[in-house]
């Protein structure tokens, strides 16, 4: 059962439980422990399970171990200290392991000294890094002499569980400690480790499970994903929240007081010398932008605009694309505390430590709230100091969004995590691998499999789709040089790995990451850029792009080369796309909900006075911001409908040249517009034999077309039951089903990465999947990995579930549709319009073609007002 924790324990009390040496270091390193120390130490003492969610700075690594180091203590001071792994830790980041390593050395070496003094000359508590980057003289050392606190990654546990010798020494762990937890239950990797920990349990026959998380919610379903099943019920697991403990200090800013009328030249000089006021004002700022080209712009115009402010020792950028020495030598800094500021994406989100930092600065919306949480948390790394935030917004929707989810991180209102379930791919790989640990009978490996909660709704059918693909019954396979990587007896119900390869093939491979690189852009024969892969993805025949300031119409793509004729117009995909977060479907339900209150307002004639203090009782925000929201929904209320999570506005108008334009006010997130709009393309597409251009964003999506497009009528013709057999149809000669298919197969070893000791380019892999995927489709068009190509693409790359719910809201009559005709785009519509111009216009530009749209609609408000007047 999963319980929430209730008791808080004295000193006293978890003292009883600690060894004398460890109690006494406590008593020499700390006044008192911390909140979540009083509430889970002494249930991990009782080997219960625990969920630890609590901020930055709450000692919740100590938490964790404290338990594990006292019982190691007792068992040095017997000589039973066996040479055996006792613990295992396991975060997403090599630089984390790296980080805890460290920060174990000061309590075990100061307790040693301890011991020495009460005349234990030499406890000998191990502990030692394993992940890629450990060499094999350290490996075979740990294979002699194994740590007893082994701190690894989820990849590198996989293949400890399949390496013989090194099996042995995990087969008395106690306790599994995995820090982060939430930045791996969203994602493939998280399904990978549930799996793997099932299968440890299966070896040892059980151990405590000790989860680290940030802010998230639901902590149940964390939980849940923690512990995994057993007869069909969550095991036991107690749930220790103390994210209340932390102050908040945030704040949303804009740099001018009207971002509408300011100019636009005076809003981004604005927004500079706000960022340098912020950071001259604290010691060292952390600084997000979002994306990685907007970190390089922030810190190369900071230095520009501010030479004697900054420069290249004391601020720095962090990111993905960073070599990993450079990115190192920015964490190093920072914990010396050398740097004025440090400009990341994202890559600094998680806990490694990286020092004292007094202020985050977030440039624009996070999208959720938990992510906002776990960036300014990163600040006041005491538990007594406050977390102290400022969000940076440059446009009326960045606005309303940020107000919204200042509102929500202030309440409590946390957004959802969504957990991957029955992923296919990564099943078979550890189908693969259990196959190497020894002969499983079917029925019991299924009954394992599916006590990981990313598989407890696994159906059989799937599962032995996945065994016939790996035990090599689709023969056609093996002229694709596709071969069997497991026998089946099913005399004796039981498979097991085959060849003498395969523990070396699946040490190799293994893993959910996928391999990428640039992809070269050639049109008429010569390479004129690079674009990311992510970006490829997105795109599908006819989009139009800018690269070096030209735009090009994209044709096809083979490996990692696309062929691109040059265009011209507006682009359908901006060259951003493939780096912007999507808005959280909670947080964007909230906005929605703010909106129908306004428009309620609005409906009833209230006065300016009684909805501002409406705004100022609701958001947290000054005088100029909640201006600045009335007057945006004044506008789009007389000029047009407010949208809302009761109302979805339709939108119609005519663009530059006679372009008909649909616009879908759908405030539902970008992976539900994307789903959403993909399918009512589709519709049109098919019934009419015209292209259609689409372009999305969190706000919203629009259909582009030089002829009639009936946009409506498609749309009705979407149901909730229908959606997802469109959206299959929809995606099935797209880039992006071709590249995840490629992901698929590499992570189900269809195709392999490495092979004896020859790495194959993600080019190779790109042509090879693309061959593999035009096979299959032909062969079987429900085989197992193309059917989790597909799953992955409509439910993680979109949200086929939340744009379900949308379509059932409309059927049920809950969620109305309004249509209009606009002369000029309406308000709600000027960002989502103007982003198609952006790769085209300049920011100014953008800026002014926002403020004469702005101007248009004003001036029709007017005539509008006049006409009713009269």
């Amino acid at each position: 059962m999963i319980k929430e924790q209730t008791k808080s324990y004295s000193k006293k009390e978890i003292y009883k439980v600690l060894h004398p040496w460890v109690r006494e270091w406590f008593d020499n390193s700390f006044d008192d422990f911390t909140p979540a120390q009083k509430q889970a130490i002494v249930d991990i003492h009782k080997n219960k399970n625990v969920l630890v969610s609590s901020p930055t700075g709450s000692g919740k690594t100590l938490t964790a171990f404290l338990s594990v180091i006292s019982e190691l203590t007792g068992l040095a001071e017997k000589n039973e200290l066996e040479d055996k792994v006792y613990c295992i830790y396991i975060s997403p980041l090599k630089a984390l392991d790296n980080d805890i390593e460290k920060n174990l050395e000061n309590p075990l070496n100061e307790i040693e000294k301890i011991a020495k003094k009460e005349g234990k000359e030499d406890l000998g508590i191990r502990k030692a890094v394993r992940t890629g980057d450990t060499n094999q003289y350290q490996r075979n050392k740990m294979l002699k002499v194994p740590p007893h606190i082994l701190i690894t990654t989820p990849e590198t546990l996989s293949i400890l569980l399949v390496a013989p010798k090194f099996r042995e020494k995990l087969a008395n762990v106690k306790y599994v400690i995995i820090d982060e937890i939430h930045s791996l239950a969203n994602n493939k990797r998280g399904v990978h480790l549930s799996l793997s920990l099932e299968r440890l349990q299966h070896l040892i026959g059980g151990y405590t499970r000790i989860g680290l998380s940030a802010t998230v919610s639901p902590l149940e379903k964390v939980a849940n994903f923690l512990v995994g099943y057993e007869y069909g019920t969550p095991r036991d697991c107690l749930i220790v929240d103390v994210n209340y403990i932390k102050e908040l200090d945030i704040e949303v800013i804009s740099p001018v007081d009207d971002i509408i009328v300011a100019d636009s030249e005076e809003t981004r000089l604005a927004m500079y010398n706000l960022v340098d006021d912020l950071v001259m004002e604290h010691k060292t700022t952390l600084i997000f932008t979002n994306t990685r080209r907007g970190t390089e712009s922030l810190v190369y115009n900071l230095k520009k605009m501010f030479p004697e402010n900054y420069n290249s020792n004391n601020i720095m950028a962090h990111h993905s694309s960073l070599s990993k020495e450079l990115r190192l030598e920015t964490e190093d800094e920072l914990k010396k505390g050398t740097l004025k500021a440090v400009v990341s994406s994202t890559s600094l989100e998680l806990g490694i430590d990286i020092g004292y930092i007094d202020l985050v600065i977030l440039i624009n919306s996070p999208k959720s709230v938990s992510r906002a949480l776990q960036r300014i948390g990163r600040s006041g790394h005491q538990l007594h100091e406050k977390s102290k935030g400022r969000i940076i917004i440059t446009d009326r929707d960045d606005l309303v969004e940020c107000s919204i989810l200042l509102k929500n991180a202030k309440e409590g209102r946390i957004d959802k995590i969504k957990i991957p379930t029955n992923a296919l791919d990564v099943l078979a790989q550890h189908i693969y691998g259990m196959g190497i640990e020894n002969p499983w009978d079917i029925d019991y490996a299924y009954d394992v499999i599916r006590k990981s909660y990313c598989y407890k709704d696994l159906s059989r059918d799937d599962y032995e789709d996945v065994l016939s693909y790996l035990a090599g019954e689709y023969g056609e396979l093996e002229e694709r040089y596709v071969y069997a990587k497991i026998w089946i007896d099913y005399d004796k119900n039981t498979f097991g790995k085959r060849g003498k390869l395969a523990r070396m093939l699946y040490s190799t491979n293994i893993g959910t990451i996928p391999d990428s690189t640039g992809v070269a852009v050639k049109c008429d024969g010569d390479v004129v850029g690079k674009i990311e892969q992510d970006f490829m993805e997105k795109l599908k025949k006819g989009d139009t792009f800018v690269l070096g300031g030209a735009i090009y119409r994209f044709n096809y793509g083979k490996g990692m080369t696309i062929n691109v004729s040059p265009a011209s117009g507006p682009p359908t995909i901006p060259s951003w796309f493939s780096q912007q977060l999507p808005l959280a479907f909670d947080l964007a339900i909230d906005i929605q909900r703010f909106r129908a209150i306004m428009d309620s307002k609005f409906q009833y004639n209230q006065r300016k006075e009684e909805i501002m203090e409406f705004i100022h009782e609701y958001l947290y925000v000054d005088d100029f911001a909640a201006n600045s929201i009335y007057e945006y929904f004044n506008e789009q209320f007389l000029y047009a409908v407010i949208p809302s999570n009761r109302k979805l506005l339709i939108e119609y108008y005519t663009g530059f040249g006679g372009r008909k334009f649909i616009i879908f006010h759908s405030l539902f997130g970008r992976q539900v517009n994307d789903a959403l709009s993909r399918a009512i393309a589709y519709i049109i597409a098919k019934k009419h034999n015209i292209d259609i251009t689409i372009s999305i964003s969190d706000n919203g999506f629009y259909l582009s077309s030089d002829k009639k497009m009936g946009g409506l009528e498609a749309f009705k013709q979407l149901t909730s039951k229908n959606l997802k057999d469109i959206l299959i149809k929809a995606i099935k000669k797209t880039e992006t089903l071709a590249s995840r298919f490629r992901h698929c197969a590499g992570r189900s070893l269809m195709t392999l990465r490495k092979y004896k000791g020859q790495n194959k380019s993600v080019g190779r892999q790109q042509v090879r999947g693309k061959i593999l995927l035009k096979f299959v489709e032909g062969m079987d068009d429900n085989f197992s990995i193309l059917k989790e190509a597909r799953r992955e693409v409509i439910e993680d790359l979109m949200d086929v579930e939340n744009a379900t719910k949308v379509l059932q809201w409309m059927e049920s009559g809950q969620l109305e549709i309004k249509t209009i005709n606009t002369v000029i785009p309406s308000p709600f519509a000027f960002n989502l319009v103007s982003q198609g111009y952006l790769d085209v216009l300049s920011q100014t530009d953008k800026a002014e073609f926002s403020k004469r749209m702005h101007k248009a609609v004003l001036e029709k408000i007017k005539d509008q007002l006049n006409e009713d007047f009269y």
